[in-house]
């Protein structure tokens, strides 16, 4: 009898399928998973590849950022209901509302928002390049959405007046200045990463705020033996699997998100054997938000 994970293998291959895994998905996901990363990156990764069919591991906006680079490619969500609450904080109505109070401002979306709320957009970026994209935009005022912390510390580095969309990610504010604090205490030796995604007060008590792709390169520093790591608790798998004899220690166990669980080797066979939940960005959506996407890609 074959394990899931080997049927799943065995029905990839005729189904000419890539399996991408976020790095907060389940251990065992991100274990059978062709290539693991963040959403754009996995994405980009997807689209370089001949596969016909990408099973995204992760979250709607995830597979919906797939849909938008791979439209040529059949895109599964295992789980329908794998959402984003963030990205689910504005929709492209909200969006146009506040582009009519703000006619001059440049709108940024941060990639964890709908496509329907990218093709409302000027720009998108990422976590990693939030800071370089609004430092390259002429116009001093900018529309941040949805994320009002990452927009806040991007705002911090730039010196932009950026109006900033009150949304907010629920699992990386659980993680608290005290947890950060206590976990100093315990390992007066560690570094301390966190997503910028965290509060301002958790940004400050730490020596690197980071993408998770940041993490996962500042893990494998020579001179880093010891991290604290304040994002979501199974990019600790991944850490451990890649850098041997390291210590990594999650700055709250409470940084769990439940959308990303939702995911398990059973819905992928599930999903590659029924070929859904299906995620399609329509055409006119698409070209709108790759536009969006595009103008990031080109800042580099």
């Amino acid at each position: 009898m074959k394990t899931t994970a080997e049927q799943i293998l065995a029905l990839k291959k005729e189904r000419k399928a890539v399996i991408l895994a976020h790095n907060y998905q389940r251990a065992e996901v991100q274990d059978i998973a062709d290539f693991v990363g963040d959403s754009l990156e996995l994405s980009q990764k997807a689209a370089k590849t001949d596969a016909a069919v990408i099973v995204f591991c992760g979250v709607h906006f995830m597979a919906e950022t797939a849909s938008i680079l791979s439209p040529d490619k059949v895109v599964l969500l295992p789980d329908a209901g794998a959402g984003c609450p963030m990205a689910n904080m504005i929709t492209a109505e909200q969006l146009r509302q506040k582009k009519k109070e703000l006619p001059n401002a440049t709108v940024v979306t941060y990639i964890n928002s709908s496509a329907a709320v990218k093709a409302e957009s000027d720009y998108c970026c990422t976590s990693a390049n939030g800071v370089r994209v609004v430092q390259s935009i002429i116009n001093d005022e900018i529309l941040f959405v949805p994320d009002q912390y990452l927009g806040a510390f991007i705002a911090a580095r730039t010196g932009k007046n950026m109006t900033l969309w009150p949304g907010y990610c629920p699992t990386h504010v659980k993680i608290l200045p005290e947890d950060i604090i206590q976990r100093k205490k315990e390992h007066p030796k560690a570094k301390v990463v966190v997503h910028p995604e965290c509060r301002p007060d958790v940004i400050a008590l730490a020596d690197e705020a980071l993408s998770t792709s940041g993490m996962i390169r500042y893990a494998a520093h020579p001179d880093v033996a010891e991290l604290i790591v304040g994002t979501e608790v199974e990019i600790l798998h991944r850490l451990n699997k890649e850098n041997p004899g390291k210590k990594f220690i999650p700055a709250s166990v409470k940084a769990v998100c439940p959308n990303m669980k939702k995911i398990t080797l059973e819905k992928i066979l599930d999903s590659l054997e029924t070929m859904s939940p299906e995620v399609k960005v329509p055409e006119e959506i698409r070209l709108k938000a790759v536009a969006a996407v595009n103008r990031m890609l080109q800042i580099g």
